[in-house]
């Protein structure tokens, strides 16, 4: 046991001091982000060097506010509080990057990494909640529209030139699985769609298509960042292969429970993209039981990163992944009902997903919205900031973030070995 936890203790050592310097030598330097796709391996680099993306779905919203909260236009003072806040905790875990929506400014993508070592991933969401055009509001986006066409394309291209030589960007994202809002009606989580109906699918084809030509000018304006797209699991991948060739990345939101099965493979076969999990993870309400259950949450959540790691480029797996964003850092109380109750943490699931068999039983709903951090979110304070209390599956995922699988030139058989040492456990560090 003593010599375990020397070789665990010497690798976090490691990591820390690598990604110190690391962090020193790019300070208020523009990075260049490239993907390396050959036959033997799928990686991302940056300025030459390979990275792991261990990232993390993160946002500043308070209890009783939703989505409508923008904490971009608050005080520098409190932007700069609350980021070291939880930046602080981030950092501390081994996250690299961040994914965040459009919205923030160049300044604070810049500040965050420079102050605590941080990537961001920007996301232009393209669409996926609806849009105004011409005055109106398009409840379920029509990408065939020469309207929208044109003024997604516009947007796309705009923010591209805002952000394209922002030190700390390290790649750009669009969509937020907009294959599943071509089936739904609303921004909130239901049963994932299927894809039978052909008139859902000639919309889109003209989605993808039209991803396809802003990733193209997007590329044009900035050659220094890689471009994906984020799609639900592998809905219409045969349309993303056959009509988005030219993106980068393939991102996808994916919950299918301990494993993510034949993802790896089949986005490597049907696709040669390398794969980036933009959204995955575990909620830590036990439906079954209606108990939090901080255990189960990081059971599943250790398991899939695992998998993240096992198929990285060098290590015997796929060799296709780069890496993935937890979903999320703090619990969202606006997520079930998304205007009303947002003061109350709702219990409800909404939905099934039946590979989290633990909380599940002959079909029964087992997805919790409002439950899925890996911190729990306390109320604000007299200065509207509130703190965060990790759940086990932080401790956990920051055991597993400082194993850095390219500098300490692990295989799949040491990868294992030191994801079975990992306790899921509710402790504290």
């Amino acid at each position: 046991m003593k010599s375990e936890f020397i070789v665990k203790l010497n690798t976090i050592l490691a990591f820390v001091i690598s990604v110190f310097f690391m962090c020193v030598s790019l300070f208020s330097q523009s990075q260049k982000v490239t993907i390396r796709n050959n036959a033997q391996e799928m990686m991302l680099l940056v300025d030459g060097s390979p990275l792991m993306i261990n990232g993390m779905n993160w946002d500043y919203i308070p209890i009783g506010m939703n989505y409508s909260y923008n904490f971009w236009a608050q005080s520098d003072s409190f932007i700069e509080a609350a980021l070291h806040s939880e930046m602080s905790l981030l950092e501390d875990m081994g996250v690299n990057t961040i994914r965040v929506y459009t919205g923030i400014q160049p300044k604070w993508i810049t500040y965050i990494h420079n102050n605590y070592c941080i990537y961001t991933m920007l996301n232009h969401s393209f669409g996926r909640y609806g849009m105004d055009i011409d005055g109106e509001w398009m409840k379920n986006t029509e990408y065939s529209d020469p309207a929208v066409r044109k003024l997604l394309l516009i947007e796309a291209k705009v923010l591209v030139e805002e952000f394209k030589d922002t030190p700390g960007l390290l790649l750009f994202m669009l969509g937020n699985e907009n294959n599943y809002g071509l089936s739904w009606g609303g921004a909130e989580t239901e049963d994932i769609p299927i894809a039978k109906d052909e008139a859902i699918r000639k919309r889109a084809i003209a989605m993808y298509k039209l991803m396809n030509e802003a990733v193209l000018a997007m590329k044009e304006i900035d050659s220094n960042h890689p471009v994906a797209i984020c799609n639900g699991d592998l809905l219409y991948l045969d349309l993303v292969a056959e009509h988005c060739k030219d993106i980068d990345i393939y991102a996808t939101n994916m919950y299918r429970g301990v494993s993510f099965g034949d993802a790896f493979s089949r986005v490597k076969k049907e696709l040669n993209k390398p794969l980036m999990f933009a959204e995955f993870g575990s909620d830590a309400f036990n439906a079954l039981t209606d108990k939090e259950d901080q255990k189960m949450q990081a059971y599943y959540m250790v398991n899939n990163w695992r998998e993240i790691y096992v198929n990285a480029a060098g290590i015997g797996g796929e060799e296709n992944s780069i890496g993935g964003f937890t979903f999320q850092f703090s619990d969202g109380w606006w997520k079930r009902g998304q205007t009303i109750d947002l003061d109350i943490h709702n219990k409800a699931s909404s939905w099934v997903s039946e590979g989290y068999g633990i909380d599940t039983k002959d079909g029964s709903n087992n997805m919790n919205e409002e439950w899925f951090g890996i911190c729990a979110k306390g109320k604000c304070n007299e200065n509207g900031l509130y703190e965060l209390f990790p759940r086990a599956a932080y401790y956990a995922l920051k055991e597993a973030h400082h194993l850095n699988i390219y500098n300490d030139k692990f295989n799949e058989t040491d990868i294992n070995r030191y994801f079975d040492n990992i306790s899921y456990s509710s402790y504290d560090k």
